[in-house]
């Protein structure tokens, strides 16, 4: 069976034009079918499931109601996106999702012309759309702008910033998608009513017609309807409080159920026909029409590939974890900081240990750090987890706030290095540039058990600021075979090796992070060429002076071939910074070396290529360069 024979009407519809053909009884049978098609292909492939089952009447009632892409839609995150993939022209690919050269786990301006922003990152819809929507204002086009906020963005500074700026005039429509977050007081029965009237299209007539006659009334008109109003929204306001978004100016609407798809479908007609900046409240239920999802939206809000294996061994994030909690049971000055990523980052023992000493910002990295700081500068001890992509958002805050002042704030970088599933908006390879760009910061960079543990125990115990960077997933076997044979010495955290110090070497690797496995794939392939290959493996990259001292002690005697090996961008990197010291210390006399990095690109996927391929990084390319330093031994690289 084909794609389009596979469903009744999922495989018919190519754009939303097939959509708004659809009669009302319809509907309920094509939403049965895209949650049907979410989670074979979300558990397949891996990706967003409870947050995308939890929007399919809301994005199906959007493309029956505005004409993208005439009209844009911009989904915050992008995660929330699969729905509209599949009734833009896409379902038949969505075996791709998330596979390299396949369709995006977000949404991508180059994948499709109905994907209006690229996303990735939480918070950015509202600032983009209001980009759009003064854009089409200037130009005189009567476009709207539907921005789509939902699954913890709002609890992004961005979209307050945004807010702030928002003017009543624009073909705005902002839909806050309250998928069971709390965003909003609960009224009772009195706000239900209010819901009910407000989807009706005579209120909104009768509100319309009311107002313009009050305003022809000779001499009093203008004043009487704006007293008429005060008067309204006073009762309103000591009924149920003063809105948030009424009070800056903006029109509210709802809330309404946001799987009732008549009511939500008129209820975006209604603020589409008031042509001004709208506020619409939609409440829906993340994981909606999949029990298990329904039960642990959490669990299922991103998931891995249903044939991704685990080694058993306990990820580097609950390691940390695991670690902090223990240390803080000692130490009652640590604290834990996450920006809405508890059980990503580890720290769900922390919060259920240490409950007072556990703090989730929301999705506010810059206030995470800020805050951070403002905790050292009183005399705690605390840590920041956050994914390596997600902290790029909070540089300035580490570097005036935390490292300016020599705060004693230890970062956790989860995430650190390339993405395989989640490509460009995640990949975490800026990193290691900018931390080492900054004065007074300490950078380890552990790949153990052990040496993430230690590096935590220094970090919180000298007093500075410093960052622990670590990659998903768990220790590699091998890597501790070869570089800690005997197990890891609790001495002072620097480098390894996986050779003798009197070993006869043609060329050295010296590397840091999981790419470590790429180098030893590497001189598994040169030991079959007669080359024997030796790689330090850094666990501490800065200070570098330092670690140049660390490199000294263990590189081989009469090893005029070093390459430097990172899993993040060149500029700036560990390779350039740390040849640079090693030149200034005179170790790279007569050597030949080279950098291999990811160069100066986003790494794009592409079918049939590793994430190490395209990034240029693999163990052949590795293979390759080695070769070539080795067949010209006159000429010096410093590439």
């Amino acid at each position: 069976m084909n794609n389009t024979e596979k469903y009744m009407y999922l495989g018919k519809i190519n754009s939303p034009d097939e959509l708004k053909k659809l009669s009302y009884e319809a509907i309920p049978r094509l939403a049965e079918e895209i949650r049907g098609e979410l989670v074979e292909r979300v558990t397949e492939n891996g990706g967003h499931l409870a947050s995308n089952l939890g929007v399919v009447e809301l994005t199906m009632a959007i493309h029956r109601v505005f004409n993208a892409p005439r009209d844009h839609i911009i989904f915050d995150v992008g995660h929330q996106s699969y729905v509209h993939k599949m009734l833009t022209g896409r379902y038949d690919r969505m075996d791709s999702l998330r596979k390299p050269g396949g369709i995006s786990g977000f949404t991508k301006r180059e994948e499709s012309e109905y994907d209006a922003f690229g996303a990735g990152h939480s918070s950015t819809s509202l600032s983009a759309g209001l980009g759009f929507a003064v854009s089409d204002k200037l130009s005189g086009n009567d476009a709207y702008t539907v921005v789509v906020l939902g699954d913890g963005a709002y609890t992004g500074g961005m979209i307050h910033e945004a807010l702030n700026n928002c003017r009543k005039y624009l073909n705005l429509i902002i839909i806050l998608n309250e998928n069971e977050r709390s965003i909003s007081k609960n009224i009772g029965r009195f706000a239900d009513n209010l819901a009910h009237l407000r989807i009706k299209s005579s209120y909104f007539k009768t509100k319309k017609a009311t107002g313009a006659m009050l305003k022809k009334i000779p001499l009093v008109g203008k004043g009487l309807f704006r007293t008429v109003r005060a008067a309204k929204q006073c009762i309103k306001n000591s009924l149920y409080g003063s809105n948030y978004f009424e009070s800056m100016g903006l029109t509210y609407l709802g809330p309404v159920d946001g799987h009732d798809f008549e009511a939500t479908e008129k209820l975006l007609s209604e603020a589409k026909k008031l042509g001004e900046s709208v506020i619409v409240h939609v409440r829906t239920k993340k994981g909606k029409g999949y029990a298990p999802a329904e039960n642990e939206p959490c669990y299922y809000h991103g998931i891995s590939p249903a044939n991704q294996k685990s080694d058993g061994q306990p990820c580097f994030s609950e390691i940390m974890g695991e670690k902090l909690s223990e240390m803080a049971a000692k130490d009652g000055r640590i604290c834990a900081i996450t920006a809405a990523m508890c059980d990503g980052t580890g720290l769900k023992v922390f919060e259920k240990n240490h409950k007072e000493r556990f703090f989730d910002v929301g999705i506010a990295e810059e206030h995470a750090l800020t805050f951070a700081a403002g905790l050292a500068a009183n005399g705690m001890r605390p840590v920041a987890a956050i994914y390596s992509s997600f902290l790029q958002r909070g540089y300035d805050n580490i570097i005036h706030d935390i490292a300016l002042q020599n705060l004693p704030v230890t970062m956790c970088i989860d995430r650190a290095g390339l993405n395989p599933s989640d490509g460009a908006t995640h990949h975490g390879i800026f990193d290691t540039a900018f931390i080492s760009g900054i004065p007074n910061m300490t950078l380890y960079t552990p790949i153990t058990k052990e040496t993430l543990e230690k590096a935590l125990e220094e970090s919180i115990a000298s007093g500075k600021p410093c960052a622990i960077r670590y990659p998903k997933g768990s220790t590699d076997a091998r890597v501790l075979r070869e570089f800690y044979p005997n197990g890891f010495e609790r001495g002072k955290l620097g480098a390894a090796t996986n050779f003798g110090k009197d070993e006869v070497l043609d060329a050295v690797i010296i590397t840091d992070g999981i790419i470590v496995k790429e180098a030893l794939s590497a001189a598994d392939k040169l030991r079959e060429s007669g080359l024997n290959i030796g790689i330090i493996l850094l666990e501490k990259l800065k200070p570098y002076r330092e670690c140049v001292q660390n490199v000294a002690k263990l590189i081989g005697g009469g090893t005029k071939k070093i390459i430097f090996l990172e899993e993040d961008i060149r500029a700036g990197g560990m390779g350039m910074i740390l040849s640079d010291e090693m030149r200034k210390q005179g170790m790279l006399e007569d050597t030949q070396w080279q950098i291999i990095a990811t160069d100066d690109t986003f790494v794009p996927r592409h079918p049939g290529k590793s994430v190490y391929e395209d990034a240029g990084i693999s163990a052949d390319k590795i293979k390759e360069c080695i070769l070539n330093l080795c067949k010209s031994p006159d000429v010096l690289y410093n590439l």
